[in-house]
């Protein structure tokens, strides 16, 4: 066994993901590229694979980790906190598909981050480039009353069935599978708009899946189309093998922004794709099958006896939006916010704590929201769990509602990013943190935001929606964003937002204010806000926000500055490596 897997390590092998050959492999191409052997894209398309990327910034990397299926055990997010700390800055940023990643690392340093990643069983292996990227899970699944079988050991059979496998890293482009549906009807990551999307069903008492192909966001927003309205569990292995060697075969590798499996779907037709989706399964069958998809089991839970801790101000706000009923009703899952998800290394350890201390499972799980999950948590534990959270600057409350916005890193790092969406982010968490009471009008709105339009924020799918963008004004750049109203994701499918207004950047919590203030006055009964923006007349929003838009006679000069910086704004977009 490799030192890497072994169980004194990583205190479980069910989450070991790391092989020491990747890092071997990693320091002889390191080498190569620094004595000229390899030329520069040779190591760029090697590094992506394995996870790297090239940042705005000059001589500096991010470095992608995978969380499979979410879940993270104490030992590895210790293994987070020291890598973060020694090499990135002292922080580390959750994204929409359950990675975490560390900006602004020296070249020099990236085999020392991976190594002590791949010694608590964590990999960047396929985490970028054209790769079967990081397999996401509902952060409930296991624990959810709703759920009809807990799919992540299924989940986790595909992310070792492909991991390393002989075509996940050399697609024509990323491919991303999410396994949904474990909170009922609910797709509660998106995997509607995944290129394969798993929906956990049960029929006849038997576990299975609804299966959908070919979905995805960015410059073509397309819901999955059907390939199975029943699948048996035990199969999703050979359909996740299926659809890859599809999609090896049939995208294009030609056209960069024309080969995501949604577009092959667009130019050959679902029903085409769909007969040689069948028939690679018929192949499949004639080559001897493939075995059912080992499963491994949920980790033994455990009573913890925690430390009592004093109360702090805010736990009913708290206990309201961030607590969540689990199928025993002593036990709770506990939302934890990660404002624009960024955690420090000290939280980072914080956290491997209190999962220890307080959750049955002694693991945490994280959300496409950018957050993070405390599992079968004692309900009798909630002040206390509070109050450490509180100590860790972790005890917000607002998880899921208007406040909790979501947002890419956007022009702090990433090369094709038009605007700091991440300025925007904090600008409207700090506009609802003033103004309470205009949150209060739509709690459940979805706000999410992308610096640019591939959608790593999925802003296609949020009830407000907000795309970077820049407009010349009396001949200089100001950043703008461009406005997408009534996107959701639930259930089966997903709805897109459609296209409004363009608002210029310090000009949109005013218009997002006054967009909640429309929907106040307007909603039917029980209508919640995405369905209400997914309705409302264009024309009526463009006359609500006309005012809004940036003339050379009202432009002040902050206009011209992007939200968390200082200098004037630049239309700046660099050659991107990959649009995560």
């Amino acid at each position: 066994m490799s030192k890497l897997l072994d169980r004194s390590t990583l205190g479980t092998t069910r989450l070991g993901f790391a092989d020491e050959g990747d890092l071997d492999l990693f320091v002889d191409k390191l080498a190569r590229f620094e004595r000229g052997e390899l030329s520069p894209d040779e190591w760029k398309a090697f590094r992506l694979v394995n996870g790297v990327y090239g940042q705005r910034q000059a001589d500096e990397m991010m470095v992608r980790v995978k969380i499979p299926q979410g879940v993270l055990s104490p030992p590895q997010l210790r293994a987070l906190a020291e890598a973060t700390e020694r090499h990135a800055g002292g922080r580390g940023h959750l994204t929409t598909r359950q990675n975490l990643q560390l900006n602004f690392v020296k070249l020099a340093d990236v085999e020392k981050v991976l190594r002590i990643a791949a010694d608590a069983g964590l990999t960047s292996r396929e985490a970028c480039g054209n790769s079967v990227r990081n397999v996401t899970t509902c952060p409930l699944a296991g624990a959810s009353a709703a759920e009809p079988f807990d799919p992540t050991p299924w989940a986790e059979a595909i992310t070792r069935g492909l991991l390393r496998g002989a075509l996940s890293a050399t697609l024509p482009r990323k491919f991303k599978i999410a396994f949904a549906g474990c909170c009922g009807s609910l797709d509660c990551v998106g995997a509607s708009f995944n290129d394969l999307g798993f929906f956990a069903r049960l029929k006849d008492g038997k576990p299975g899946f609804r299966v959908t192909l070919g979905g995805g966001l960015a410059t073509l927003r397309r819901a999955g189309i059907l390939a199975h309205e029943f699948a048996p569990a035990e199969e999703v292995l050979e359909i996740a093998t299926a659809v890859v060697r599809v999609f090896n075969r049939t995208g294009d590798r030609k056209r960069r922004d024309k080969a995501r499996l949604k577009f092959v779907i667009e130019r050959i037709g679902a029903e085409a794709f769909l007969a040689e989706y069948r028939a690679e399964r018929e192949a499949i069958t004639r080559e001897g099958g493939m075995p059912a998809a080992p499963i491994s089991s949920a980790p033994p839970r455990q009573p913890r006896a925690f430390r009592t801790r004093a109360g702090v101000p805010g736990l009913a706000g708290f206990t309201r939006t961030n607590v969540l009923p689990q199928k025993d009703p002593a036990l709770v899952s506990v939302l934890v916010r990660a404002p624009l998800g960024d955690l420090t290394s000290g939280q980072l350890r914080g956290l491997a704590n209190l999962a220890e201390e307080f959750s049955e499972e002694g693991e945490v799980r994280a959300t496409v929201e950018q957050n993070l999950v405390l599992r079968f948590v004692q309900r009798g534990a909630l002040g206390s769990l509070h109050a450490a959270l509180t100590e860790l600057g972790l005890g917000l409350a607002g998880a899921r509602t208007v406040a909790d916005v979501t947002s890419c890193p956007g022009a702090f790092s990433c090369r094709l990013a038009v605007t700091t969406s991440r300025g925007m982010a904090w600008s409207l968490q700090e506009h609802f943190a003033s103004k309470p009471e205009v949150a209060a009008r739509a709690e459940d709105l979805a706000i999410k935001i992308s610096g640019c339009p591939n959608g790593c924020g999925q802003h296609h799918v949020a009830g407000i929606g907000l795309q970077g963008s820049v407009r010349k004004v009396g001949g200089k750049a100001a950043p703008h964003y461009q406005l997408h109203l009534g996107g959701s994701f639930g259930a089966d499918t997903a709805l897109f937002g459609r296209l409004s207004s363009r608002i210029a950047a310090r000009r949109v919590p005013e218009a997002v204010e006054r967009l909640i203030a429309l929907y106040d006055r307007e909603k039917a009964a029980g209508e919640t806000p995405a369905a209400y923006f997914a309705r409302v007349p264009l024309k009526q929003v463009d006359g609500l926000l006309g005012d809004l838009a940036l003339g050379v006679e009202d432009a002040k000069a902050d206009d011209f500055i992007d939200l968390g910086e200082t200098k004037a704004f630049e239309d700046q977009q660099l050659e991107g490596e990959c649009a995560a």
